[in-house]
């Protein structure tokens, strides 16, 4: 059971880390506030809770600690601040973002070797194929600590996911809990609109998966279903968290409004998001 106390802290952290996000994407009217709102909650309580990390002394193949592969990587502006806070790197350097030759590219890149950064991702689908290879690559090693990876709801219209989430419980790979953002929202409408997924939790359990359907942005709630992930490590299946968010969450215009998926605030927005969150750890 995690302290009130703690999942207050927590909570402080993720509103500080919309107000970077928005700040980031504003800064070079460019990039992905919806969703980067949405998983905030998700990605403080996985580095400032779940996750056994190192920031300071991160190694690319990650020995011995637990691992985060973001698939969709449009919502960097989130995992950026949530990095730089965890103590990746400087939180002074998420001015640069999305600017020509820095290390925090609109995607994550591996060209500058950023901390915490161990793929290349937004080609939408390729997240939890490299995420199953380090998984395994984990076992042979005999190293029990885990491997993490958020997807997008509308990036699993992508094919190449179905064939990792089929490999996954066919070779039982059982180190791995991936987490899908499950907002229905995407750039062009809702889910359901351009593509349905119809009833998922069914889909995944037929791939022999473990699953597990809960809020994502209620803090409490959110640290309980990740530590109930957990306890089903190591019994034979994938573990798959669906994750209910709302894009936008945090700012009233933003919320469920897939207009946010891409498009950055103007100065009079930016204002008005600012005013409905809190600064608490001191922007950057």
């Amino acid at each position: 059971m995690i302290q009130k106390e703690r999942v207050t802290q927590l909570q402080k952290i993720a509103t500080q880390i919309r107000r970077d996000a928005l700040r980031m994407v504003h800064g070079v009217q460019s990039g992905h506030p919806g969703g980067s709102l949405g998983c905030a909650d998700f990605m403080v309580a996985l580095f400032f809770e779940q996750m056994n990390i190192n920031p300071e002394n991160f190694t690319f193949e990650g020995h011995n600690e637990d691992v985060f592969f973001l698939s969709n990587g449009h919502i960097t502006p989130c995992l950026y601040s949530t990095m730089a806070r965890r103590g990746y790197f400087e939180v002074s350097e998420l001015s640069t973002f999305r600017l020509l030759g820095t290390r925090l590219q609109g995607h994550p890149s591996n060209q500058h070797n950023l901390p915490g950064i161990r793929m290349a991702s937004g080609s939408l689908g390729q997240g939890a194929s490299v995420a199953l290879g380090v998984a395994q690559a984990k076992k042979l090693n005999n190293d029990t600590s885990l491997v993490y990876v958020l997807t997008g709801d509308g990036e699993l219209q992508e094919g190449q996911l179905w064939e990792a989430f089929m490999y996954a419980g066919a070779k039982h790979v059982d180190n791995i809990i991936l987490t899908v953002d499950y907002n229905h929202k995407q750039i062009d409408g809702s889910v359901e609109q351009v593509l349905s997924l119809d009833n998922l939790e069914d889909k995944f359990k037929a791939f022999g998966w473990e699953v597990i359907v809960g809020e994502g942005n209620d803090m409490e709630l959110l640290l309980e279903n990740l530590q109930k992930a957990k306890t089903f490590i190591g019994k034979g299946k994938p573990i798959a968290f669906l994750m209910h968010t709302e894009m936008g969450y945090g700012v009233d215009f933003m919320q469920g409004n897939n207009k946010w998926h891409g498009s950055a605030p103007n100065d009079e927005q930016l204002a008005n998001a600012l005013s409905q969150l809190e600064e608490t750890l001191g922007d950057y």
